[in-house]
């Protein structure tokens, strides 16, 4: 997979390794794509990767004195669900982040990574770039300021150079008179990429428009703006008519293609749609319904170790597994999946898709669900991770597990230890969770033969028992 894997902990540490990389060398964070590709073939020539993901400092989002809203490298899409900032200032960002995948992978994906990976497809690209977002660069030689619009220069092609990172997103939050709205269209309502997509932000002032952004995701080889619409809103109403016209010269805008997920033609008449429905929510106040209050995160904020490269040789990972340390040497080129199953034989954790799409896989690392699968097994050096064998009292079951029984939620079984690994996060985080959010909890889990109902009634048993 890579020859060389580094744990990095310094921002100095990061950009002096990209300054005297002599080979094909990638940074990793999430890893939610980087690992896809790894698996695909695509990066068959990989020298050294650069773990950047317990990197201090790079996960925080903060608002300045001016109003202008920072957003590390490390924040990751479930860090802006948990964001009064981001809810109160940035509310289309956390619309997006909402409708990103899965928890699992919302837990370990990062707002800069689905920036860098530059599809016209990822949800946090247009509600940034309709909030006129700008990226700081950083390498050895010092910074440089990029608004987001100029970012890509073609499909998956950014100005990035190798020797640079992503290490901020700023844009200025929206104030009084501002209204905003992300909208998607995928194949389901989970773990999807989008067909399209779009964000809408209006700037109204006495009842009149000042300013429109609408910026369209999916329907061109980069996120572009809705130019025609955005001027023929300008000084007018926001009512049906001026929606109905103002959704046809959105999709007058665009040029969308033909693909594997969707027609020209389908792509054309949804867009249009999709415009419309973003501005009737602007219209009729109805956007902050879109995202619950308290959205499932599957994570107790636990922390990591202070010092994760402490021991590092890149050759033998220390770790903690259920409570136990182990050192396994030779095995920093695998996924922590395999480093579960064939170096450590806890067989619970199962193998599925291998590409963070059936939850099969779903341990706790550091106090989160992830999927284990797109995880690299350098990951767990200095980390505490709890598999399926783990979260029972000695022989006693987890209330989850016992309730999973009692309510015959298990049938082929194989995808039974993901589904418990996030209800048990879940209610660590939400004792007692609505269907709604036990629904949202475990979007990231595929079953195929037992169905969800028997599987959400055992989540809801098992609250009421851990209650008593």
């Amino acid at each position: 997979m890579w020859k060389h894997y580094n744990i990095v902990e310094t921002v100095e540490e990061l950009v002096e390794r990209l300054a005297k990389q002599t080979g094909e060398t990638r940074i990793i964070a999430g890893g939610t794509d980087l690992m896809v590709e790894i698996r695909n073939g695509k990066w068959t020539g990989l020298d050294t990767v650069l773990d950047i993901s317990r990197l201090r400092g790079l996960d925080r989002i903060t608002r300045d004195g001016e109003g202008w809203i920072h957003i590390g490298a490390l924040v990751t899409h479930n860090d802006v669900l948990r964001s009064e900032i981001i809810r109160k200032y940035a509310f289309p960002l956390l619309q997006a982040c909402a409708q990103v995948a899965s928890p699992q992978l919302r837990n370990r994906g990062t707002v800069a990574g689905n920036l860098i990976t530059a599809s016209p497809a990822n949800d946090t690209i247009p509600p940034l770039m309709a909030l006129d977002a700008r990226l700081v660069l950083r390498s050895v030689g010092g910074t440089r300021v990029i608004p987001l619009r100029d970012f890509y220069v073609g499909l998956r092609k950014t100005v990035l150079r190798a020797d640079e990172f992503v290490a901020e997103i700023q844009f200025q939050g929206m104030g009084e008179g501002q209204i905003g709205c992300f909208r998607k269209n995928a194949l389901r309502r989970a773990q999807a990429i989008s067909v399209l997509n779009c964000c809408a932000v209006v700037s109204m002032d006495a009842g009149k428009i000042q300013h429109a952004a609408i910026t369209l995701g999916s329907v061109a080889p980069t996120v572009i703006h809705a130019s025609s619409a955005e001027e023929y809103m300008r000084g007018k109403h926001l009512d049906q008519h001026v929606i109905a016209q103002a959704a046809k010269l959105a999709a007058g805008d665009a040029a969308p293609i033909s693909d594997v997920r969707a027609s020209d033609k389908y792509r054309g008449y949804m867009l249009q749609v999709l415009v419309g429905q973003a501005l009737s929510a602007l219209m009729d106040g109805s956007v902050f319904a879109s995202v619950p209050a308290k959205m499932p995160t599957l994570d107790s904020k636990q922390g990591f170790a202070e010092h994760p490269a402490q021991g590092w040789d890149g050759h033998v990972i220390r770790t903690t597994i259920n409570g136990q340390e182990y050192l396994i040497p030779d095995y920093s080129d695998a996924t922590l999946m395999s480093l579960i199953r064939d170096r450590v034989g806890l067989t619970g954790t199962k193998t599925g898709c291998e590409e963070g799409e059936c939850g099969a896989c779903t341990v706790h690392l550091d106090g989160k669900a992830v999927v284990s699968c797109l995880i690299p097994a350098g990951r767990a050096h200095n980390a505490v991770i709890t598999t399926i064998e783990g979260i029972a009292s000695g022989t006693e079951l987890h209330p989850v597990q016992q309730a999973f029984i009692d309510h015959a939620a298990v049938q082929c079984g194989y995808c039974t230890p993901g589904f418990v690994m996030s209800a048990v996060k879940l209610l660590e985080e939400i004792p007692h969770p609505d269907r709604e959010s036990i629904q949202h909890g475990i979007s990231g889990n595929l079953c195929r033969c037992t169905g969800y109902y028997k599987i959400i009634q055992a989540i809801e048993s098992a609250s009421q028992e851990m209650e008593a």
